[in-house]
């Protein structure tokens, strides 16, 4: 339980930046509670992801990341939904921003679907500070 309340601070953490409205965040909040149940991560590999942490990563979390991205609708079977994309985090943070960095990112392909979703999540937590 106290892993779960841990992690769905970091959730909360990861989209303040965003201006989500209250419904967005409680639906991040539980399909991030969601994801780590299912890949089983731990407190310290949360807290590692949340950081920018990516050394040393398990598979586990990798999976997490697919989870978490396929949930929020960004990712299907390992390929990114740019329009998606574009139509969640665009109202937030700009059309143009946000194509710059899908074009930095969203062309990137791991080993497997949960390589290729923690390879955008790191992308995408690399340029964040332009969303």
């Amino acid at each position: 339980m106290k892993l779960l309340i841990v992690l769905s601070a970091l959730v909360a953490l990861a989209v303040a930046d965003l201006q989500l409205s209250d419904e967005q965040k409680a639906t991040a909040h539980a399909n991030g509670a969601l994801c780590v149940q299912q890949e089983g991560i731990t407190k310290e590999q949360a807290l590692a992801l949340r950081a920018g942490n990516f050394e040393d990563i398990d598979p586990k979390v990798k999976c997490f990341a697919n989870c978490f991205l396929e949930k929020a609708g960004f990712l299907a079977d390992g390929q990114i939904k740019p329009d998606v994309v574009l139509a969640k985090l665009g109202p937030l943070a700009g059309e143009d921003t946000v194509k710059a960095v899908q074009a930095k990112c969203d062309s990137l392909k791991g080993s497997d679907n949960c390589d290729t979703a923690f390879q955008l999540y790191q992308c995408y937590h690399k340029h964040h500070s332009q969303i």
